[in-house]
């Protein structure tokens, strides 16, 4: 969805006309709305949005996926946490003429609901819309465009409603981050910067309601959806448009393209220098070309994860066991290969980094946090060329020591 469409979407409605409340509601409907997954990577999930048609308005989207991208600060802002969305609403033949346009597929599941529970449903969505109210805290998990609708269903029906089983397999139904593996499987260098980024409160097991924050998981548990007294909440379902087996997401990124082969990559250079300089007793320019490209990475990585750790309020980014590897100590080598009088400097770091390795892995090992497949040979190279320091230097030690008796 383009910043453009977003702002008209956000601005084509504010003014709706006042319901008269001696009006029947017979003719009112309410209908949840998911679009399926999209080719860019906030797409993947999809989108969901609430449907309401009636005499007096006619024929209106409400939904809570909009945001600002021209608002001051905004990227920053963003990275930060201060994710700010806002609900909107838009004609439905203008929700759905972009979705068209996009190649997604969008399908309509109508709400069986009492007169009293659509007149509800109109005036929580309405009070959603005020200025005061339509920002809101975005939380990718927790409050986002799933959850508010079906928050704003449950409050019209006065009680929580029992979901239906998701279509997500069970390991992706566990945890948030398994969940978005499964959504992301063609995507794997978004999922391997999610995994950078993230730390280990999305691996906790989640429970099958929380798993109902992708809309996509959203539309399957509503199909088996029970309501407070028993009856089914969703009655007709409709494709609105698309069809059924057509997706515009993107197909499987070959395999020499993915992380996985290029950390391998990296982990085969490490052991070429490492191998190199064993053999000479020291570190050539290859070797120290090499660690100073791959720990000035690997630094820069580090403060990224510091500043989402430490300044960034995403409560999904701490604590995050990746710094044990991956923080700006890591800059240490990138000066001190060069330069000799920091040999012993260097000696220390990489004997503390090297434990901290061998933490981390233990730490990975007992399932405290999920890592990215592809960090592994990343974190071996790492270790490797720590090992690769500590006897290089200490086999040279050992010999000037033999040399002076």
């Amino acid at each position: 969805m383009s910043i453009r469409l977003l702002f008209a979407i956000f601005c084509a409605i504010l003014g709706l006309p006042a319901l008269n409340a001696a009006d029947s509601m017979d003719d009112v409907k309410v209908s949840m709305l998911t679009a399926r997954a999209g080719a860019d990577i906030y797409q993947l999930e999809g989108h969901t949005a609430l449907r309401i048609q009636t005499p007096e308005r006619g024929d209106y989207v409400v939904n809570w996926g909009l945001f600002d991208f021209a608002a001051p600060n905004f990227v920053y802002r963003f990275v930060k946490g201060e994710t700010d969305y806002m609900a909107g609403a838009a004609p439905t033949d203008r929700f759905l003429a972009m979705y068209d346009r996009e190649g997604r597929m969008v399908v309509e599941q109508e709400l069986n609901l009492t007169s009293e529970e659509k007149t509800r449903i109109i005036a929580l969505t309405d009070r959603n819309l005020l200025p005061a109210n339509r920002v809101y805290r975005y939380n990718y998990v927790l409050d986002n465009c799933a959850t508010r609708p079906l928050a704003i269903v449950e409050q019209a029906v006065g009680d929580t409603v029992t979901l239906g089983p998701s279509n997500l397999p069970a390991k992706a139904a566990s945890t948030f981050r398994n969940a978005m593996r499964h959504y992301h499987v063609n995507y794997p260098w978004y999922q391997f910067g999610i995994d950078l980024a993230l730390g280990s409160g999305i691996d906790r097991p989640i429970t099958a309601r929380e798993a109902s924050f992708s809309p996509e998981a959203l539309e399957a548990m509503l199909t088996s959806t029970v309501r407070p007294d028993g009856n089914p909440l969703v009655g007709a379902t409709r494709v609105l448009t698309g069809s059924e087996g057509l997706s515009p997401v993107l197909p499987p990124t070959p395999w020499y393209l993915t992380p996985m082969f290029w950390s391998c990559v990296v982990l085969a250079l490490a052991l070429a220098v490492s191998l190199a300089q064993y053999r000479h007793g020291r570190a050539g320019i290859t070797a120290k070309i090499f660690d100073t490209i791959l720990y000035l990475l690997f630094g820069l990585a580090g403060c990224v994860i510091v500043f989402l750790v430490v300044i960034s309020v995403h409560e999904a980014t701490s604590p995050n066991w990746l710094l044990l590897w991956l923080n700006p100590l890591c800059f240490i080598p990138v000066a001190a290969v060069w330069v000799k009088r920091l040999e012993k400097l260097l000696f220390s770091y990489q004997i503390l980094n090297f434990a901290f390795l061998i933490a981390l892995l233990i730490l990975l090992a007992c399932g405290v946090q999920s890592p990215n497949p592809a960090f592994i040979p990343l974190i071996a190279a790492d270790g490797v060329r720590a090992l690769s320091c500590i006897l290089t230097q200490r086999n040279a030690r050992c010999h000037h020591a033999n040399q002076i008796r």
